[in-house]
């Protein structure tokens, strides 16, 4: 007996909703062409995704490679054979993008540092700084009074349209300094989101974004709770409850609270010494365009088969890296004589042997 033919439509997918395994929604649309085409006729693919991933609410129509079968018996170029033909660009486009936000791999999704909300000493503490996982280099924020004062970092992931698992990051230890502390936030929230226009994206791509004018740039659709933040120099992971549908391709991470006091002036700082986003880049099969202002987007299928996005990343040489280091060395020691600060002993900046393979 088939069930589909037997009960009520609104029993049978109250039957079929209860599956949250892509792969077994694949199963069912190959049992059989009913089977099928109950699958289709039902957007149970796309019902499947928003589950997955609410954000998906706002798409506003889904565009792709018109490559689809016409798996009902229709009159051409009846408005059934346009809605069918919609029905089933729908299903290939939510199957596809079920399939590769479960399969492809976890990577780190981190394309460049766009601003931080504050920084100490521009150009040697900026927030390019925690792009790259060496103890030397590091992002610190101004210093402040009130120990509740918030800071905000802002990237640019590799892709627009990405999904987020975790995000980690490392508190910088001030190994220069007595006592070697460590310059932690309380807590941390994220937020991902787009530009608010083309003209903002340009913007930032060219460094033309101030970090008080960040906030005014961007609309978040996703924050996250605030996770509590140790005080330890490792690498701290916060995963996500859920994974997050990116969309847009901005992430911010909140720092919020400050732990540590400097000897020397008697302020508190926020230091981070690297960051890490983990997750899963949807390009070259997907593509998004945001509309505005409503902040729908249109979800595009480039291509009809799984193809996941290779990066090439740009490794410096360890020559570049050395040079890199000796223009830190000598501007960190100018700045902690103009400051009063604690003189910082050259000998801490070469790179060990084992930093060195790894980097090559």
């Amino acid at each position: 007996m088939d069930f589909l033919d037997r009960l009520d439509i609104d029993v049978s997918l109250k039957i079929l909703t209860y599956l949250e395994d892509p792969s077994d929604l694949v199963r069912v649309s190959s049992v059989s062409q009913s089977w099928r085409n109950f699958v289709i006729a039902n957007g149970l693919w796309k019902q499947l995704c928003l589950r997955m991933f609410p954000q998906l609410s706002r798409v506003a129509h889904v565009i792709g490679l018109n490559k689809c079968r016409a798996t009902e018996p229709v009159e051409a170029g009846s408005s059934y054979s346009k809605e069918w033909e919609s029905l089933e660009r729908n299903d290939r486009a939510y199957a596809l993008l079920a399939r590769a936000c479960t399969s492809f791999i976890v990577r780190d999704c981190i394309s460049e540092a766009i601003v931080a909300s504050s920084t100490d000493n521009y150009p040697v503490e900026s927030i390019d700084n925690t792009l790259v996982a060496l103890r030397h280099l590091y992002w610190s924020s101004k210093g402040q009074s009130n120990p509740e004062v918030p800071e905000r970092l802002t990237y640019k992931l590799a892709d627009d349209f990405c999904v987020i698992t975790e995000i980690n990051i490392s508190p910088f230890q001030a190994y220069f300094q007595t006592g070697e502390p460590i310059y932690s936030a309380k807590a941390v929230r994220f937020r991902m989101g787009h530009p608010k226009g083309p003209a903002d994206v340009g913007n930032y791509l060219l460094g033309d974004l101030s970090p008080g004018s960040a906030d005014e740039k961007f609309i978040w659709t996703y924050t996250s709770q605030e996770f509590p933040m140790a005080q330890e120099s490792g690498l701290q992971k916060f995963k996500l409850p859920e994974p997050v549908l990116c969309v847009g391709g901005i992430l911010q991470i909140e720092l919020l609270g400050r732990v540590q006091r400097q000897e020397t002036d008697g302020l508190f700082y926020t230091c981070v010494s690297y960051v890490q986003v983990m997750g899963r880049l949807l390009s070259p099969t997907f593509g998004v365009e945001i509309l505005e202002p409503s902040g729908k987007f249109v979800l595009e299928i480039k291509n009809n088969t799984l193809v996941e996005f290779q990066p090439q990343p740009s490794i410096p040489s360890a020559d570049q890296l050395q040079g890199r280091l000796r223009d830190l060395q000598h501007l960190v020691y100018i700045g902690n004589i103009l400051q009063g600060n604690v003189a910082v002993d050259m000998d801490e900046f070469e790179l060990g042997e084992e930093e060195e393979e790894n980097l090559l």
